[in-house]
């Protein structure tokens, strides 16, 4: 075989084998490329049957609450309380003790703000006694509600059923569950004695609905759930009314209705925005409307507008001038607001819970408002309420 010959049959082999390389390399970079894909894919459907694993359980949870109402459609409180023991968690921190309760299978744990508030280490104890650390999630100072984690692999979770606060009447059965005083598993029973109520919360603002009952509240029972005669959580215990720091009669929750709006986007940002006007303002009583000259008694008088707030961009005017009326020093001279999207005004707290159950910040609402005899309107455009 001649030289010329020799060297085309191994050039042609060197393109041969170059070929094959070339083939085996494309052919394993599509199959990393696709077994990539499918190991995504894998973990994305690992990922959406664990999420409808949570729901069926939480599913299941709230059947075998159903299974044990009899035909009155109540449930004994000895069912409650074994329904929901397992449930309830208590919370130890560096700096004191409260409650919470195990809302979803992913192992968050509803409590109040006050009860982690300012503190380094988080434990939480299951009635089976398993114990494990805990991450803050959430928190909003302005309703004293925070959003814990664990891991949600410690024991078996057992996440609550949420029911309408909304729907709570007075009178109403109710049992706050909790660890009072560092005592496990213990329930109080009472009634639902007012609703609507307001409570200070941080920053002078207030918190709204607060549910008012006479089930006995103790330290250490901030973050229980407050549960109806159908086994569902309507309420979060928070605090009580006493001179003495133990229990006189009067106790109050954060309804249910609060946390379901707010709970989602505590675990998604870990804050919530609540709505912000920016005014001060005073009842419009008798003696006032006479001062002011209106005709009746409606709506509150502005006494002050935040500067830089939505209030002031929307052109609200508060008080330029102090008199005494009925004995008291009142800043007068601003606008009376009488409505808000139609509805009526009366007092402070109406403004305070229209805006909180149906705006948001960046939405627009109508005030109705009286200015020197006047009935006006103005669009307001409702900003963040600003941090303390």
């Amino acid at each position: 075989m001649s030289e010329e010959s020799s060297f085309q049959k191994s050039s042609k082999l060197e393109y041969a084998f170059a070929a094959v390389l070339i083939l085996l390399v494309v052919n394993t970079g599509v199959f990393i490329i696709a077994f990539s894909n499918s190991q995504n894919q894998l973990e994305t459907l690992e990922t959406s049957i664990s999420e409808q694993n949570n729901k069926i359980q939480d599913l299941q949870n709230q059947l075998e609450i159903f299974d044990v109402i009899d035909q009155t459609g109540l449930m004994p409180w000895s069912a409650i309380y074994n329904q929901l023991n397992d449930s309830v968690v208590l919370i130890q921190t560096d700096l004191g003790l409260g409650s919470g309760f195990v809302y979803d299978m992913k192992g968050h744990i509803v409590t109040n703000y006050h009860v982690i508030q300012g503190a380094n280490t988080i434990q939480v104890t299951f009635l089976d006694g398993n114990i494990t650390s805990a991450t803050l999630v959430g928190m909003d100072i302005y309703s004293d509600l925070a959003v814990i984690k664990v891991n949600p692999e410690v024991t078996a979770l057992r996440p609550v059923v949420l029911g309408s606060s909304s729907e709570l009447t007075v009178g109403e059965p109710v049992a706050a569950m909790g660890n009072l005083f560092g005592l496990s598993g213990t329930i109080t029973a009472g009634i639902v004695s007012s609703l609507e109520r307001t409570m200070d919360a941080t920053g002078g603002y207030a918190i709204i609905d607060i549910i008012q009952i006479d089930a006995a509240i103790n330290p250490g029972n901030s973050g229980g759930p407050l549960v109806n005669i159908k086994g569902q959580v309507v309420g979060m215990n928070t605090a009580i009314e006493s001179e003495t720091g133990v229990f006189l009669g009067i106790g109050f929750a954060v309804p249910s209705d609060t946390i379901q709006r707010e709970i989602d986007e505590l675990i998604e940002t870990a804050d919530y925005m609540h709505p912000w006007l920016g005014i001060t303002a005073l009842e419009v009583d008798i003696a006032i409307a006479d001062a002011i000259g209106l005709e009746k008694a409606q709506g509150i008088l502005v006494i002050e507008v935040t500067s830089g707030s939505p209030a002031e961009q929307a052109g609200l005017i508060g008080g330029d001038e102090t008199r005494v009326v009925d004995r008291r020093e009142v800043t007068v001279g601003g606008d009376v607001i009488t409505e808000v999207d139609g509805v009526p005004v009366r007092v402070t707290a109406d403004i305070i819970v229209y805006m909180e159950q149906n705006t948001s910040p960046g939405d627009n609402m109508e005030l109705g408002i009286i200015r020197d005899g006047q009935e006006l309107s103005l669009t307001v455009t409702v900003g963040e309420r600003p941090l303390p």
